[in-house]
């Protein structure tokens, strides 16, 4: 697909994180789909926590971070899970951000984790990005015991492979999509505007 841009934001700091490598295999398969690509690795940002008497030009990297994402076709998200949630890392990425962000967006969603499935960082990645008006693509990538799941860079296991790039095939395939109206918290949502 001409023209179609997609941004993953790895929300994983580690060194050798395994967030980080999933979100790399997404973004090869986003390109043999046509589109350009970004990794937003949260390593190489400065965000301060976030503060909303704070404005975002004054918060380190905020405000490129979100100009970012704007410029973004379709966004993927990919966050290890931690104590049932996603990181704080990338709550804090999402929190400088708003609706000219993500508002009609496409974005798709991975989580990692070292035990079982990640279902409930998902859950709540996507509870966040509907209550930012974001279309969630249906298909999203678990990577479960991520530590034998992923060794040097390289999926063990063929069909989860083939699962986190399909989340990339969708990326592309579904960010020009017409998306549904506003979910019924976003007039609730003052968020972080600006912030």
């Amino acid at each position: 697909m001409a023209d179609v841009h997609v941004a993953a934001v790895c929300g994983s700091l580690r060194e050798a994180s395994t967030t980080r490598a999933a979100l790399e295999r997404v973004l090869e398969a986003a390109e043999r789909g046509g589109a350009t690509t970004e990794l937003l690795d949260l390593r190489e940002f400065e965000l301060p926590t976030f503060d909303a008497d704070r404005d975002r030009e004054d918060a380190g990297d905020a405000e490129e971070l979100a100009a970012r994402l704007r410029e973004a076709d379709a966004i993927v998200l990919g966050s290890p899970m931690y104590h049932g949630s996603f990181s704080s890392p990338l709550k804090t990425a999402i929190d400088y951000c708003g609706f000219d962000e993500f508002r009609g967006k496409t974005v798709g969603l991975l989580a990692v984790s070292g035990g079982a499935f990640p279902v409930t960082a998902l859950e709540h990645m996507r509870s966040v990005c509907r209550a930012l008006n974001a279309w969630v693509i249906p298909h999203e990538a678990a990577v479960p015991n991520s530590h034998s799941a992923i060794e040097d860079g390289a999926f063990a296991d063929e069909k989860l492979e083939e699962r986190v790039a399909t989340l990339g095939r969708r990326a592309v395939q579904y960010a020009t999509i017409e998306p549904d109206p506003d979910s019924f918290q976003s007039d609730q949502n003052v968020g972080a505007e600006g912030k």
